[in-house]
């Protein structure tokens, strides 16, 4: 579980392919207090710690998750969104996010707005999204600021624009999404 709340960016050193998985190794500068099979959120993508050396540690993707999420299209030296999971003491600051990515996002439009930014996505999926309501995108916790069938905008503060990779965006980035699970279980039900 996690809260959409960015700890840290995260740089990708080596890429490795073994068979249909593929072998990240990040660099992050809490890797050292990292611990073996734990869970971290990588553009908001849950993905089990394998592997730890000093600064960098691994984590591997099945063929189903590059499938599905924009890790496929990481390079050397791609900057990654990190969050490790929520402490169940601790404040919920975004919201409830699983780390499960329900479908990617194409990056249609960028504004800059005299001190924040509107990005605007366009996404495949049965999932309508909500004004005022959360998305996370590449793990981010949001709000929806506009909402149209498969279309949604969402401002970022400067804190959120240079402290996450939204700063790397330009039109065309492939984006993660996770819908909120609130509203996928509403969506569910509202179907039969």
């Amino acid at each position: 579980m996690f809260t959409g709340i960015i700890e840290q960016l995260g740089t990708i050193q080596k890429i490795e392919k073994e068979g249909a998985n593929i072998h990240f190794t990040v660099e992050a500068p809490f890797s050292s207090e990292l611990k073996i099979d734990q869970s971290v959120a990588h553009n908001g993508c849950c993905l089990t710690v394998v592997k730890i050396e000093g600064n960098q540690y691994v984590v591997t993707a099945i063929q189903e998750t590059l499938d599905k999420t924009n890790l496929g299209a990481w390079k050397v030296g791609s900057k990654v969104n990190l969050e490790r999971c929520m402490l169940m003491n601790g404040r919920l600051d975004g919201h409830i996010v699983q780390g499960h990515v329900d479908t990617t996002a194409t990056c249609i439009a960028i504004e800059d707005q005299d001190g924040s930014w509107k990005y605007t996505f366009r996404y495949q999926a049965d999932m309508p999204t909500v004004e005022k309501g959360s998305v996370t995108v590449n793990g981010v916790s949001l709000t929806v600021v506009d909402s149209k069938e498969n279309e949604f905008s969402v401002c970022i503060i400067p804190y959120t624009h240079e402290h996450t990779n939204f700063h790397t965006f330009e039109l065309g980035t492939k984006v993660n999404l996770e819908f909120d699970i609130i509203g996928k279980y509403v969506a569910k039900l509202m179907s039969r």
